[in-house]
Formats: structure tokens, C-alpha cells, sequence
């Protein structure tokens, strides 16, 4: 059941009453009409809590919240063609913008993005000026891609053409697309028919010495692949990465730039998820590994094995590589079985990369038993098996666990002697019987080693509902 929400006014005009009829103090009072409403189900997140704004001005009037006084002082600078003024008011709004959600909300339904667009659609070549509405743009609409409408993609769109040469007015400019993009389906198609991908594949070879744009512009593009607006049945996520790859050319210039950005883990980072998300297809898992893109990140990920988020982002990109059967077999061949256990061992405490390292077993050993067998030689079940043990609340990691160790055993019942013995059994009947969303897995995985487990049968044909 969704949340009940309630408006800033409202909250606003029980916490003045509460003041008023029962003589509180601010803080009272807000403290009050928090419990009042979270006791009704309403949630409070996007509602501004703050007991200072409760407090009348001189002559008795109650006063204006600060991020409403911004967007009107804004608005009233451009209406008297102040530029001095909007620029003060632009950097004022993004100040009150920039706080949390909720003033942006505030702002947001109080005319803020109309007072935003219009500074914005003013043409100035300012590039100061042109900062200050492309910082308070994307202050405004972070969190809020349904402010937006066709005019500003537009406006967006031309800023990005016209502004090349200007790596600061790119990066804001690619900022403020990608915020729209995050939870909006229609945003994105938008944007997606406006020949964004062709722009941000074009920015990732004219401004491939700029790491900033370059990181933007990954964020951005995998923003384009992703399925994440509950409000429509089915996106475009696999259309858009495969747009990326075919019409962008994307994987030459990303294997390409991590040559350039080896040395700047930031940027990597960047790259290796931006690369996971685009390989979607059997042919480009392929073409990634025929460009020597595997043997990269095998590298990279050997030279960094102490650093957490690049082992992170290795595992990611290696698992979804791994997709593709050739690849198995390459990731094996360039030692990158061994590289994974030996991550899993590093880093045994940390449970992203636990959960990471399973995900990467789990995809090299299906359907190949050859992979199946270098894992049991390097002792990657016994860190499987630890990874269980160290992480036992963390249902992704149980999980993970549970998938690696049934391919293991699935096509080679000769290494579940050596599995069990480690009591993984008792393991895993405790991921089955506490996480809800392991059972299949775990049950899977009882079943394929040989263990006792019981199979319901869901339903037998007669009449009545499946329980």
C-alpha cells in the first residue's frame, strides 16, 4: 500500500496551530505534528521540519520559507531584467536546493522550475551566468525528473551542442540530462529521440582528456539502460544499450578510454559498470573480448587487488562478460578464476565483494566443467563457503553462495563430497529457513549436493488456488 502524503501547508498550518491553541514552542510543536502524521502513515520525507521557520517577522506576519523567498526574489529579478540579481538569486535557489529533497520539492511546487527555465532560456553567453542556471537546474531537479518538460530536454540538447569548447558548461549540462533521465521512462525516450546517445558518444572522444565529462557521461549512459520507472509496465533499457553499442560505437571508445584512465581508479570505476551495462548481447560480450577488453580488466583488476572499489567494479563487468561462453574459457585461461578466489580472500570481510565474487563463479561455471573443476582446485568452494559463514544476515551474499555452489555440483557430482564436508548443509538449510527470497536457491542447492530436502508440490491440477 502506498504511503499517504501530505503537503508542506499542511504540515505547516497543524504545527502553527499546535502553537497557537496549545501554547507550544516550535520545536514542540514540530515534534508533535511529526508523531501526529508518521501515527497516520504519512510519510514525512519530502515535508521541511525545521523549528526555526515557525517563528513570526515583525509585524506579525508568519514568515516566508527561505527556498520559496528564493524562487520569488528569481522570479522577480527576471521579470526587471536584474542580471546581477538573477545571477545572486540563481546561486541562492541551488544553496536551498541543495539541502535535501524536501526543499527541492518545495521548491519544485512553487513555480521553481518555471523561474529556473526562464533565467536558463535567456541565451546569456555568460558562461558565470550560464554556471549559476545549470547548477540550480540540476539542484531543482535532482530527485524531481517529472519537473521537467519538452522545452527544457530541448534546451538541454542545445546547450550540449553549442557549448562544446566549455568543459564546465558540458558537465553541468550532462549532469542536468542524466538527473532527468534517473526513474523516468518517458524522460528517456525523450531525450533518447533527440540524438542524446549519439551527443554523449561523440563527448567520450572529443573529451576524452576531461575525467570529470568523462565520468559524467558514463553516468548518464548507463541512466539510458536502466528499467527502474514502476510507473510503466516495460521500458527501453535493452533498446537504448543496444542504441549505445550500435549507432555510439560505445565499446571501442570505452575500451579505448580505460587505456587512457589505467591509472585513475575514479574513472575506471566508471568505465567497468558503463561496459557491464552495455553488454547485453552474446555479440557484444564477444566484441568486448575480441578487443582484448577482458585481458584489460583481468589486468587491472590484478594490479589493484587491494583496492576495494575496483575489485567491486571487476566483478560486475566480469560477470555480466560472462554471459558468453567464450568468455568463460578466456577468464579461465588468463587466470582470472584465481583472481577472483584470491579477491574473495582479501576482502573476505566485505560483503559487496563476497557477493560480487559469487556472482562471477556462478557465471563461469555454468554449463562448463572444466571452469567447475579450477574452482574446486584454487579452494574457491572453501571461500564460498566462508563468504556464508562471515555473512549470514545478508541475504544477497546467501544467495550468490547458494547459486555458485549448485553450478559446481549440478554437472560434476564428484566435488560434492568435498563441498558437504565443510558443512555447507547446515549452511545452507539456515539461508533457506531465514531468508524468504533464498529458499529456491538454497533448496536448489541441497537438492543438487545430494541432501534431504522436501519438494511441495504446488499444485495438482485440481480445483483451487496455488498456496
Amino acid at each position: 500500500m502506498a504511503a499517504k502524503q501530505i503537503t508542506q501547508q499542511t504540515f505547516d498550518d497543524v504545527v502553527r496551530e499546535n502553537m497557537e491553541d496549545f501554547e507550544m514552542t516550535a520545536e514542540e510543536a514540530v515534534q508533535d505534528a511529526v508523531q501526529q502524521f508518521e501515527s497516520q502513515g504519512v510519510n514525512l520525507s519530502i515535508i521541511i521540519k525545521d523549528s526555526a521557520l515557525y517563528s513570526n517577522t515583525d509585524d506579525g506576519e508568519n514568515s516566508v520559507h527561505p527556498v520559496i523567498d528564493a524562487v520569488q526574489k528569481l522570479t522577480k529579478s527576471i521579470e526587471t531584467n536584474g542580471d546581477d540579481q538573477v545571477l545572486e538569486n540563481l546561486k541562492l535557489l541551488q544553496k536551498e536546493c541543495d539541502i535535501d529533497l524536501a526543499h527541492r520539492c518545495l521548491a519544485g511546487s512553487n513555480n521553481g522550475y518555471p523561474a529556473v527555465f526562464k533565467a536558463l532560456s535567456l541565451e546569456k553567453d555568460d558562461v558565470s551566468y550560464l554556471s549559476a542556471g545549470l547548477g540550480s537546474f540540476c539542484s531543482l531537479t535532482k530527485g524531481q525528473p517529472d519537473l521537467i518538460d519538452f522545452a527544457g530536454k530541448e534546451l538541454l540538447i542545445d546547450l550540449l551542442k553549442k557549448y562544446k569548447d566549455n568543459p564546465e558548461i558540458l558537465e553541468l549540462t550532462v549532469r542536468a540530462i542524466r538527473f532527468n533521465c534517473i526513474k523516468h521512462e518517458n524522460n528517456r525516450q525523450d531525450f533518447v529521440e533527440l540524438k542524446l546517445i549519439n551527443l554523449l558518444t561523440e563527448l567520450m572522444v572529443e573529451c576524452k582528456t576531461s575525467p570529470a565529462i568523462i565520468k559524467e557521461v558514463c553516468m548518464t549512459l548507463r541512466a539510458l539502460t536502466q528499467d527502474d520507472d514502476v510507473r510503466v509496465p516495460f521500458g527501453k533499457a535493452h533498446d537504448n544499450a543496444k542504441m549505445i553499442v550500435t549507432e555510439g560505437d560505445a565499446l571501442k571508445a570505452i575500451l579505448d578510454l580505460c587505456e587512457e584512465y589505467k591509472d585513475n581508479t575514479a574513472v575506471l570505476g566508471e568505465l567497468f559498470l558503463t561496459l557491464s551495462c552495455l553488454a547485453v548481447r552474446n555479440e557484444f560480450c564477444q566484441e568486448v573480448m575480441d578487443r582484448g577488453g577482458v585481458n584489460f580488466i583481468i589486468n587491472a583488476f590484478q594490479n589493484s587487488l587491494s583496492d576495494k572499489m575496483v575489485v567491486r567494479h571487476a566483478l560486475i563487468v566480469l560477470k555480466s562478460l560472462a554471459g558468453n561462453d567464450e568468455v568463460k574459457t578466456e577468464v579461465a585461461r588468463l587466470g582470472g578464476i584465481e583472481l577472483v578466489v584470491a579477491a574473495m580472500a582479501k576482502h573476505q570481510t566485505n560483503a559487496s565483494i563476497a557477493e560480487g565474487a559469487c556472482r562471477v563463479l556462478t557465471a563461469v561455471t555454468l554449463r562448463n566443467q572444466d571452469n567447475c573443476s579450477k574452482v574446486v582446485e584454487c579452494h574457491g568452494h572453501q571461500h564460498i563457503v566462508q563468504a556464508m559463514k562471515l555473512h549470514p544476515s545478508d541475504s544477497n551474499v546467501q544467495k550468490q553462495a547458494c547459486m555458485a555452489l549448485r553450478n559446481l555440483v549440478s554437472r560434476t557430482k564428484d566435488f560434492c563430497d568435498v563441498i558437504l564436508e565443510l558443512g555447507t548443509e547446515t549452511l545452507l538449510n539456515f539461508a533457506m529457513n531465514t531468508h524468504k527470497e533464498v529458499h529456491d536457491e538454497a533448496k536448489a542447492a541441497l537438492r543438487d549436493l545430494g541432501c534431504k530436502v522436501t519438494l511441495t508440490e504446488l499444485w495438482t491440477g485440481q480445483k483451487g488456488t496455488i498456496q
